[in-house]
């Protein structure tokens, strides 16, 4: 299965979810905001939130600073 990820496409193969898809690229879920086909995700979403062929994915990092 293909998906666009931050505007690349990737094979998403062995990710059903967009928990296990932040898993494989061990990002730290603290601070990341993940859009799923354009609507912002809670972290508690991201395991039930299945992945299909041609989805959207943003992550996008959070940084705080002054």
């Amino acid at each position: 299965m293909t998906i666009s990820l931050n505007g690349e496409t990737v094979d998403a193969r062995g990710a059903e979810t967009v928990a296990q898809l932040v898993e494989r690229y061990q990002l730290p879920s603290q601070s990341l905001l993940v859009a799923h086909n354009g609507l912002a995700l809670h972290r508690h979403e991201w395991p039930q939130r299945a992945l299909a062929q041609d989805d959207c994915i943003e992550f996008i990092r959070v940084v705080a600073g002054g």
